[in-house]
């Protein structure tokens, strides 16, 4: 410890920025309304209302509203579910416990499916329900049930309105402003991410900032949901900002591709670097307009019999060029004014909603496994408490299921709720006893949260520690009404919370989640597939939507510490899209009737036979390298211009699949099938 920690200037209240304090004050005022409030209304456990304003504080109002919508109906479908079960099976114990197991089995899964908004409705739906139906477990009386459902649907509700209110009494950051901010970040990003990529040595740099600029994407994507729903305005330009994301999503592919043109041409003339990088800085330039970059862009343009290399390089750079413009025009008609009429964008299909059944359903028998086990031990042990370990263990078996590291995330809580044991003893037992009006209690509990709520923003590497601790607060500190003070009942509770946290812990030991060189073979396979549905004659899927299937599928391992998995995942991911990327411009390429047309087609039948499920057949990709090579250098023999332009996309196709050679090579049982 130094001297200067004594100081004042380091303490929370005195190292903090004025929208720390906002952000502070209004998320303490929001939950000791709600408290207060649920209080008023005699509602028996008034900290859910308190609870429920900690888990909607967020610093913006797209957020706020996006979360509080989902939480609302997660709560009344809870509420319903645990009506109908708990009516209907609460006379047989084992019965309504496999109801329970199953329901929450299903919201896991579903939860697993979804993102966003949907997923945490089907989180809330779960544990909603084992919140209020839980605690009826040793009992075999209903007439309560309907009482406690509307309770805690009520208490939900008020904590919910009181954050609303204080998000407008003292607004955060605002989604609109803070999405156009970063998505002109993105367009810069992408200038610099080629400037990276487009060097003549290749380093380490390069595969961590692609990783980089994918899971900054997919994040923006995040950003769009919450603008969605913080104004009508951007809820009118949503295609346009989905359409947006689509496009910095195809002008990182065709980055990675000319990067591919690059290496397979080292003797490339030594005029094209300089002029690559002038190139780009017209584009960075928000000055530049289209004659400019057209000019940087003349610059490089092949002559007319020149190397069908530097043609493939000149459309590639044609199209990277049509991108970022594309993409400059479509920021500027988000930043027009209300009311100016603005261009129609194509239709695309949302980013990032490709899940992994067999993980989802893992999760689903791990909670059905966790509430069958807790319950059987609940119900042979007859403790009081059971309800509340039941309660806990669902919360951590929904919410932690697709978690990439749900284990330290279980260890981090059992730490909470250790530390809230001792803190609430001191405070339940030395405090409030010796009070007798709510206002009083508040005087002490407004600025313990303000105090932690500013610890949370000024310490962000134990910010997830603090969160928990101001969620999980109210519920060990259990403001009731009327109050209760009873030690044997507090230590229970406490023991069985923790209790069932741990018996989380255990099965997310023993059921673990798939390994992360599990999920990278898996999703390895699934782009395979894809990419073998890219090469029929009607694939189901559009150039976009493979797009999104590679890019979140490699952002899913963005986290993951194993390194080589990690890498490899990437790798088919870029390559195949590379791939992708060249056989639909092949597919548009010439006019029917043409005798070019059958060359083309013979091109494209040759990459079919390439890929499988389980790998590359190495044996047809070295025929199929030696062809695309013979089939270029022959056109580029040829008398017109088209057949020229054709060797260059064939050139395009050969550089592509080149990479695949890298592939591990199959059985040859495998390979002769």
């Amino acid at each position: 410890m130094t001297p200067n920690s004594f100081r004042l200037t380091s303490l929370p209240w005195f190292n903090t920025r004025p929208g720390q304090w906002r952000y502070a004050l209004r998320n303490a005022i929001a939950m000791c309304l709600a408290l207060a409030i649920a209080y008023a209304l005699q509602l028996d456990e008034p900290y859910w209302a308190m609870t429920s304003a900690a888990v909607v504080s967020f610093p913006t109002q797209g957020g706020v509203i996006s979360k509080s919508l989902g939480r609302i109906a997660g709560s009344v479908l809870g509420a319903f579910a645990a009506l109908f079960i708990a009516g209907h099976t609460l006379d047989d114990p084992w019965l309504f416990t496999w109801a329970m197991a199953s329901w929450l089995a299903v919201c896991t899964l579903m939860a697993s499916q979804f993102q966003y908004n949907v997923a945490y409705s089907f989180s809330l739906a779960g544990y909603t329900a084992a919140i209020i139906a839980f605690p009826l477990l040793n009992t075999v009386s209903t007439t309560e049930l309907w009482d406690v459902a509307q309770s805690r649907v009520c208490e939900v509700i008020v904590g919910i309105l009181c954050g609303g209110l204080m998000m407008m009494a003292l607004p955060g950051t605002a989604d609109g402003a803070t999405l156009i901010s970063t998505l002109t970040n993105l367009h810069q990003r992408l200038l610099e991410h080629a400037k990276l990529l487009w060097r003549q040595e290749t380093t380490d740099e390069i595969r961590t900032a692609h990783e980089r600029m994918i899971s900054q994407i997919l994040t923006t994507n995040l950003l769009r949901v919450q603008a969605f729903w913080s104004h009508y305005r951007f809820r009118h330009q949503n295609p346009r900002i989905n359409y947006l994301l689509h496009q910095y999503l195809r002008a990182i592919s065709v980055t990675s591709g000319i990067r591919r043109l690059l290496i397979n041409w080292p003797n490339a003339p030594a005029y094209l670097w300089p002029a690559i990088e002038q190139l780009l800085a017209q584009l960075g330039n928000p000055q530049a307009d289209a004659l400019h970059i057209a000019r940087s862009l003349a610059r490089l343009k092949p002559p007319e019999h020149a190397d069908y290399r530097h043609r493939a390089l000149w459309f590639r750079l044609s199209h990277y060029c049509q991108l970022l413009q594309n993409c400059r025009r479509e920021l500027l008609q988000l930043t027009l004014p209300a009311g100016h009429p603005v261009k129609t964008v194509p239709r695309t299909p949302a980013l990032a909603r490709h899940t992994d059944w067999l993980e989802s359903v893992w999760a689903a028998l791990r909670t059905f496994c966790v509430i069958s086990v807790t319950s059987a031990w609940s119900i042979g042990s007859q403790w009081d408490e059971g309800g509340a370990a039941l309660t806990l263990a669902a919360i951590c078996c929904v919410l932690y299921a697709t978690t990439p590291t749900a284990l330290f995330s279980l260890t981090l809580l059992l730490r909470t709720l250790l530390l809230l044991s001792l803190f609430s003893f001191a405070v339940k037992f030395g405090l409030m006893v010796q009070i007798t009006q709510l206002w009083q209690f508040l005087l002490f509990l407004f600025p313990l949260l303000l105090t932690m709520q500013l610890i949370k923003q000024q310490q962000p590497r134990f910010a997830g520690l603090w969160g928990q601790l101001i969620v999980f607060m109210g519920s060990f500190i259990a403001v009731t009404n009327p109050p209760v003070y009873n030690f044997a009942d507090f230590l229970n509770q406490n023991l069985a919370k923790i209790l069932g946290v741990g018996v989380a812990w255990v099965a997310f030991s023993v059921l673990r989640p798939g390994s992360d060189n599990l999920k990278s073979r898996r999703h390895i396979r699934a782009l395979r597939r894809a990419f073998i549905d890219q090469l029929s004659r009607r694939p189901a899927r559009t150039q976009s939507m493979f797009e999104s299937l590679v890019y979140h599928l490699v952002s899913q391992l963005n986290s993951s510490k194993d390194e080589t998995s990690r890498r490899w995942l990437l790798r088919w991911g870029v390559v195949l899209l590379n791939c992708s990327h060249v056989v639909w411009q092949l597919r548009s390429w010439g006019t029917p009737g043409d005798p070019l047309t059958q060359v083309r087609d013979v091109a494209l039948h040759l990459v079919q036979g390439v890929m499988t499920e389980r790998g590359v057949h190495h044996h047809s990709l070295d025929n199929a390298l030696a062809t695309l090579k013979t089939l270029t250098t022959t056109l580029e023999r040829h008398h017109r211009e088209d057949a020229r332009n054709l060797a260059s996309h064939i050139w395009m196709l050969y550089c592509s699949l080149s990479q695949l050679q890298l592939a591990p090579v199959l059985p040859a049982i495998e390979q002769n099938t």
